[in-house]
């Protein structure tokens, strides 16, 4: 996209009800668009190839009409917009715009499926979302981008209770606001570039949301001191030497941009609120990362840090040129550019860049709950009750001693399985699994105590009475049993394979 585009006027929302009634009544929703193209050219888009779909929109209709127009940005006969759009008020609020070459649009409208199928749609610069024409690459530096992974990832793992006030901050296109649109009475968005408000309005308004309270300012500036129950972001957390980008660049040196996002969410949060965000972090010479990160939580406030995945600083540096397209330029320029990342992390003495989630709780707890974490395996998303649930049983172990365990009752979560390992015929098994087949699934080693336990909990007997018959059976004694196995059931319970029975 050229620089001058980003100077041009972008579509007012005043009659954004009428073209998602068009949109809606075309079926250009995600579930029409997987229909018509099929699944092999829907995940071509993802991959910015858009040749399968325009094979799959060669014949005429009015579903293939919106997505050559809106999705493959490709212009369409006048005639052929008139059939599926209220086109002259499309006109004239700026959705598309009538060249020699047909009716063309001016923004990228991505259909998007809600959590409770709702039909929404994420309006962002042309080319720009996540599955449009042309990838998410060499673009000018107020660029406003749709729908990638990390926006659904943050919304996957952000916690849905009702609240009251939600802060979305660096909302982009708006796609944070618009899910928390959906379960907080009021909604504040800001973003640094004036022109990504402008889209996230559009956003909502085309998804037929309510209007978010939209403000323009850096981290918690627009916000001053104002608190909320619930706060949300997907800041420009790349690490990268300068801040040429701003959907992407945090303008602040090595990982401080998220180090102060993090520190200063605290005084913002309602007491029981959440804060949610995605980060980047440095691993750096002699310093412990897990450490560097539980440095940020700010008081008051529970936390648990989920490190994804990690890069050395060549792989790194290598995404984020060909992120902005650096890649096409001047190989000399491209050198240029790739020395100017080494030298930044050389200077810092950062050998690896990890990425993850970071949740805080504000519990005001005296002595908080930090977990930091590694784990690059497979979740299941939405995990938003997950994270709720982490932070409940944080809660629940705060307040109970080792009697105060085996006194209370527990049940084990559903879809836990037992996995028995060892070699063929052995009389026994070397040890065993308990599996998760849902949220983070996570798989830990148990005895055959900690085997027996989990089996029998369902509520019935508190955990001392089951520890008692699990003695009795194995020739141990009971007093030594109660005494050696809290600590294992303060694990299972932790990480989410017991709960508390009537939770």
């Amino acid at each position: 996209m050229s620089t001058t585009s980003l100077t041009a006027s972008l579509p007012v929302p005043d009659r954004a009800d009428r073209l998602r009634d068009a949109l809606l009544a075309a079926d250009f929703t995600a579930d029409g668009l997987l229909e018509l193209l099929g699944a092999p050219a829907y995940a071509a888009l993802a991959r910015s190839e858009t040749v399968p779909a325009l094979r799959a929109t060669r014949a005429d209709g009015p579903l293939a009409t919106l997505v050559r127009l809106f999705l493959l940005q490709r212009p369409v006969s006048p005639a052929g917009a008139r059939a599926v759009l209220p086109l002259e008020e499309a006109l004239t609020d700026g959705w598309v715009v009538e060249d020699g070459d047909g009716i063309r649009a001016t923004v990228d409208v991505r259909p998007y499926g809600g959590p409770e199928g709702q039909d929404w749609f994420i309006v962002s610069d042309l080319g720009c979302a996540v599955g449009g024409a042309a990838g998410a690459s060499g673009r000018g530096e107020g660029v406003v981008l749709g729908v990638g992974g990390a926006s659904t990832t943050l919304a996957g793992i952000t916690v849905r209770t009702p609240v009251a006030s939600a802060l979305d901050l660096g909302t982009g296109s708006g796609i944070q606001a618009l899910h928390a649109a959906q379960h907080a009475t009021r909604v504040t968005a800001t973003d640094l570039n004036p022109r990504a408000l402008e889209f996230a309005r559009l956003t909502l308004a085309l998804s037929g949301a309510p209007e978010a309270d939209l403000r323009t300012g850096s981290l918690f500036e627009p916000v001053a001191s104002e608190t909320y129950d619930l706060i949300v972001s997907n800041p420009p957390f790349v690490i990268s030497p300068g801040a040429r980008l701003t959907y992407r660049d945090g303008g602040m040196g090595g990982d401080d941009l998220c180090r102060s996002l993090v520190q200063q969410a605290g005084e913002r949060l309602n007491d029981g609120g959440f804060a949610q965000f995605l980060a980047n972090w440095q691993h750096v010479e002699g310093e412990d990362w897990q450490e560097r990160v539980r440095s940020w939580v700010p008081r008051g406030c529970d936390a648990w840090i989920v490190q994804r995945e990690v890069q050395d600083v060549t792989l790194y540096a290598e995404l984020w040129l060909r992120d902005a397209g650096d890649h096409r330029d001047d190989p000399e320029r491209y050198a240029e550019r790739y020395e100017a990342w080494l030298d930044e992390f050389e200077e810092r003495g950062t050998k690896a860049v990890g990425f993850g989630w970071i949740t805080l709780r504000k519990s005001g707890a005296e002595e908080p709950s930090i977990v930091v974490e590694e784990w690059p395996h497979p979740v299941e998303q939405p995990l938003g009750e997950a994270v709720r649930a982490h932070f409940a049983r944080q809660d629940y172990l705060r307040t109970r001693d080792d009697a105060g365990l085996l006194a209370d009752h527990f049940v084990l979560v559903p879809e836990v399985t037992q996995e028995q390992v060892g070699l063929p015929g052995a009389e026994d098994p070397e040890h065993v699994v308990l599996r998760q087949n849902r949220g983070m699934r996570r798989a830990t080693k148990v005895d055959a105590v900690g085997a027996g336990f989990a089996g029998v909990c369902d509520g019935t007997l508190d955990a001392g009475r089951i520890l008692d018959a699990i003695a009795q059976l194995m020739g141990e004694d009971p007093v030594l049993l109660r005494d050696r196995t809290p600590q294992a059931i303060r694990l299972l319970v932790e990480e989410g394979f017991l709960e508390p029975a009537g939770t």
